[in-house]
């Protein structure tokens, strides 16, 4: 027995008519007769009592039309799943990014991922958030979470998510350099920012902003200590070495933001746009897309994307 011989008899049932039942099945009266002999004989029960007057299901016929129905069903479900499963995609795809960025961002983005995608594997680098674009481009890795730069290099598409303001930082920790900085708070005015140590990340677009404001006014930061990534700055400060600037989300996610503390200075610094990037020609690929697009329904209220995924 095949589904269509049995989709055939459901119809039959249905219409106890064999005429409608053939142009249901776009066959001929004869044809339609013909399979439902076939059946009869598969079951070695008469199925339908038909004569000139009328065309009924016997009790056989009762019970084999609830066989029938749940076999095309089951069928059809198999049908279904087995779509799915053609469909779904499968692979690894390479993200990088910051330790605070990553989890600030994936946390939202990966719960619906594994959802949607369940096949796709996403394998985390982190490292300097500066070192995003780059790695990028040099097709170490398929996408990255970065700040956007004021340029982006015109091989990529940037997807922004969320922002986060630049904020001036200073430490909690006792000492004649927090007791400067509270005298400066008290008494409503800037620090001798030439004679203030400052801590800066080693490269990043925090740096460039902050060495751009001192060279639009004119002045001259008093450089400390240049390390590696926002985190280590946030520490820095924490020790009482200085001040910094860094992005707010920073300071949020800091096992250090006790001991540091917001400064009321430095605040026309622009803020950070933080989003995926990603060649543009690699969005055509079916795991960057899925990636994309849970990003995109998981940050329903970001940033008006330059350049997206078509039909996105």
């Amino acid at each position: 027995m095949d589904i269509k011989s049995l989709q055939l008899f459901v119809f039959l049932s249905e219409s106890l008519h064999f005429g409608h039942t053939a142009l249901r099945c776009n066959l001929s009266p004869s044809a339609v007769s013909r399979q439902l002999q076939r059946l009869e004989d598969s079951v070695g029960q008469l199925l339908v009592d038909r004569n000139n007057r009328h065309v009924r299901l016997t009790s056989a016929g009762e019970v084999f039309l609830t066989y029938a129905r749940k076999a095309i069903y089951d069928w059809q479900q198999m049908q279904s799943l087995l779509r799915e499963t053609q469909t779904q995609i499968s692979g690894e795809l390479s993200v990088f990014g910051s330790v605070t960025a990553s989890y600030s961002i994936l946390t939202q983005i990966l719960p619906k991922l594994r959802e949607s995608s369940p096949g796709l594997d996403v394998k985390l680098r982190t490292g300097d958030q500066a070192d995003g674009i780059e790695r990028v481009l040099s097709g170490d890795e398929d996408c990255a979470i970065i700040a956007r730069p004021d340029q982006l290099p015109s091989k990529l598409t940037f997807l922004p998510l969320l922002g986060t303001p630049l904020r001036l930082i200073g430490p909690t920790t006792p000492g004649a350099f927090s007791d400067m900085i509270e005298k400066c708070v008290a008494e409503k005015h800037e620090p001798n920012w030439s004679k203030t140590p400052m801590i800066l990340a080693e490269r990043g677009l925090a740096r460039k902003r902050l060495l751009k404001y001192f060279s639009d006014n004119d002045g001259q930061p008093n450089i400390y200590a240049q390390v590696a990534g926002h985190e280590a700055v946030v520490s820095m400060v924490s020790l009482g070495f200085g001040l910094a600037v860094v992005p707010e989300l920073v300071i949020q996610h800091s096992p250090k933001q006790e001991t540091v503390r917001v400064l009321p200075w430095l605040n026309e610094l622009p803020p950070f746009a933080l989003g995926l990037c990603a060649l543009q020609e690699q969005l055509k690929d079916p795991l960057l897309q899925a990636f994309w697009k849970c990003s995109l329904e998981s940050y329903p209220n970001q940033l008006k994307p330059e350049r997206v995924l078509n039909g996105q």
